[in-house]
């Protein structure tokens, strides 16, 4: 039987039972119907929500279902902004695939070129990938999506953050017919990039979007501490790692070489930590993702890299060494915390050069934040003030008010009695007298 031969809300139960989920979710109830029905879509869910699914049982029902357009294109293609995140996409496919005659591959930059050749020579059904390396098979002519019946684009406004926008458009031209689908799947719909985007590849899409962008996770706890500098940062830091009841900790930083640093520090002080950035290669990503995913480290050191999509359940805590500078990703970050109904915790250090970003959090939850302390650690940082500029007339404003005080003040004028020391004393030089031209 088919999952289009239940009521929606059946279909989702099962299908949700077979991966171990007992219940929907608000994003699934919503877009899954959409896309069953052949309807282009644009949606935004919180990170977290189950959105990964709300895209694949469409795509696994299609594919089921209907006839392929082509015998050797594939039928679906998935595209997301990291490797991390196509891997774990790619993990809940193959889920959902494993006990059908459906074929998936993976195809990412960073990874062996050969070998991705001969897994789309199989003639997959399903491909995952990244943007850049695709638009690499397709320049190769090793690729073709004239058959493409349904393009899925996940966290399109972080893919086009990252300057995937003309590989997404190469992408776009080479799969552009009448009968392709297209999913596309945002953080925010708020993003102008995106509905600019958007308006080039949907056609008449649906509109859903499930809690407000900025809404939190009723789940985590959140907590903020100031801090005057770097070192005092990092005592904060310290003193959260050793005391916290964690299971796991994943730590922000703004850069790669801070990533390396506080790792280096913790492996140092005796916490099982790993680092992960983007100028690592890719199999040294997978092993250190694999690894932690598994246990093997109490201490995840990572950039922005691992703020989306990576879902891993026994991260308790989550640290914010920096604030991001898209308050977006501030969400982000905390959501690798307290999923799947439990419970998390995210502290956020916030020193003089935080302070910009930290006020653009506030604003972008729209709460005011207050700041807890740690026995011991006293900052004297309480923030930077908002200086509030004066208005600045105009020139020609100015230029008449000085014009009118010119004409309110009297001029001195001398008696005309007075003596050369009496006219001295108000401000009259003497004249002197010219000398007699000789004729």
């Amino acid at each position: 039987m088919l999952i289009d031969d239940l009521p929606v809300d059946r279909r989702l139960i099962i299908s949700l039972s077979h991966l171990g989920f007992t219940e929907t979710t608000q994003i699934q109830a919503d877009a899954i119907p959409i896309a069953v029905a052949g309807k282009d879509l644009l949606a935004s869910s919180k990170t977290g929500s189950g959105k990964t699914l709300a895209f694949l049982l469409p795509a696994m029902q299609r594919v089921l279902k209907t006839r392929a357009l082509t015998k050797r294109d594939p039928r679906v293609l998935i595209l997301t902004p990291t490797r991390e995140l196509a891997k774990q996409v790619y993990s809940q496919l193959r889920l959902l695939v494993a006990n059908t005659s459906l074929k998936s591959t993976l195809v990412l930059g960073g990874e062996n070129f050969n070998d991705q050749v001969k897994a789309l020579d199989k003639d997959p059904h399903f491909v995952v990938g990244t943007p850049g390396r695709i638009v690499d098979h397709l320049k190769k002519g090793l690729l073709h999506l004239h058959g493409l019946e349904l393009l899925i684009l996940d966290e399109a406004d972080r893919m086009l953050d990252l300057g995937f926008a003309e590989q997404l458009k190469a992408i776009n031209e080479e799969a552009n017919h009448r009968l392709r689908q297209t999913l596309l799947f945002s953080a925010t719909l708020g993003h102008a990039e995106v509905n600019e985007f958007a308006g080039e590849l949907l056609k008449a899409p649906v509109r859903i979007a499930v809690g407000e962008e900025n809404q939190q996770h009723s789940e985590i706890s959140q907590r903020f501490y100031l801090a005057d500098n770097l070192n005092q940062k990092e005592k904060l830091l310290f003193h959260f790692v050793k005391n916290e009841s964690a299971k796991q900790i994943i730590i922000f930083t703004a850069t790669r070489k801070d990533t390396e640093r506080l790792s280096e520090v913790l492996t140092e002080k005796g916490f099982d930590t790993a680092a992960l950035h983007g100028d690592l290669t890719q199999s040294s990503r997978n092993k250190i993702m694999d690894s932690f995913s598994r246990g093997k480290e109490k201490v995840l050191v990572t950039t922005d890299i691992a703020s989306r999509g990576l879902d891993l359940l026994n991260v308790s805590h989550v640290i914010n060494f920096d604030i991001p500078k898209h308050t977006e990703e501030y969400i982000h970050r905390i959501g690798r915390t307290g999923r799947a109904g439990e419970k998390g915790d995210a502290i956020s250090i916030i020193g003089p050069k935080d302070w910009v970003n930290f006020k653009k959090v506030e604003e972008f939850v729209q709460q005011h934040i207050s700041f807890d302390r740690v026995e011991g650690i006293k900052p004297k940082f309480k923030g930077i003030k908002e200086v509030i500029a004066k208005p600045v007339k105009s020139a020609s404003a100015d230029h008449t008010a000085k014009k009118k005080v010119l004409k309110k003040k009297p001029k001195a004028k001398a008696a005309p009695n007075k003596t050369f020391h009496e006219a001295k004393d108000v401000g009259f030089a003497p004249m002197r007298r010219k000398k007699k031209t000789e004729e």
